[in-house]
């Protein structure tokens, strides 16, 4: 897994080491992003990115391990927080469906960097869209992401491993966040953080709706 690539300057509660890297891996982010957008996903080499960057191949295999992890790291960023932040949620007997939408909700707050992660995401969201490699790599990514999930779940819930309402919860979790994230991507004008949380909260308000939904 990945660390958080959500903003573009470190906090300054960082040692100087730790800030140096973020900064490192918020360049690699953003320039691959650019260059992926104008010249295509395989336009660009990985050699022509680090040069742009520079830095080395070494020092980005120490950050991503393919192109396709550096162009999907927005993303990855916010899935990544849910995930650590899982280990620490309360859950009281609250149904896990609401607490995990809880939690997405508010690892979605510390995406907000005046803009750009979310301008990030529209270009990652548009590569994935034409570039099959980033879309299979997104996939796997998300069964990665949905199993560790999954398994820190049934830990802290005491639950039998074959339980499959971890996984059902989470799978909801995902397919309203993707529902969300289309129809903001669909919009017009320049995407805002706060619009990509009011779908998301919009999609969990239908999410009981759509399990008992009918054609009358």
């Amino acid at each position: 897994m990945t660390a958080d690539t959500s903003s573009e300057s470190a906090p300054e509660t960082l040692p100087l080491r730790e800030r140096k890297k973020l900064r490192t891996r918020t360049a690699l982010v953003d320039t691959a992003l650019s260059l992926f957008t104008e010249r295509g996903f395989d336009g660009v080499t990985l050699d022509e990115l680090c040069e742009t960057v520079e830095v080395s191949k070494r020092t980005f295999f120490r950050n991503f391990a393919s192109k396709e992890q550096v162009a999907s790291a927005p993303l990855e960023a916010l899935w990544d927080g849910l995930r650590d932040d899982v280990e620490h949620l309360s859950f009281d007997g609250a149904p896990v469906l609401e607490v995990l939408q809880e939690a997405l909700l508010m690892t979605l707050t510390r995406m907000d960097d005046s803009g750009a992660w979310v301008t990030r995401v529209r270009q990652s969201r548009e590569l994935a869209e034409r570039t099959p490699s980033i879309t299979a790599y997104g996939l796997q990514y998300c069964d990665r992401t949905s199993a560790a999930i999954e398994a820190t779940l049934q830990r802290r819930l005491r639950l039998d491993p074959a339980d499959p309402r971890p996984r059902l919860a989470l799978d909801l979790l995902v397919a309203s966040f993707h529902a969300a994230l289309r129809a903001w991507t669909a919009k017009p004008g320049t995407p805002t953080h706060a619009a990509l949380a009011t779908e998301l909260r919009s999609v969990f308000a239908v999410l009981p709706d759509a399990l008992t939904f009918s054609r009358a």
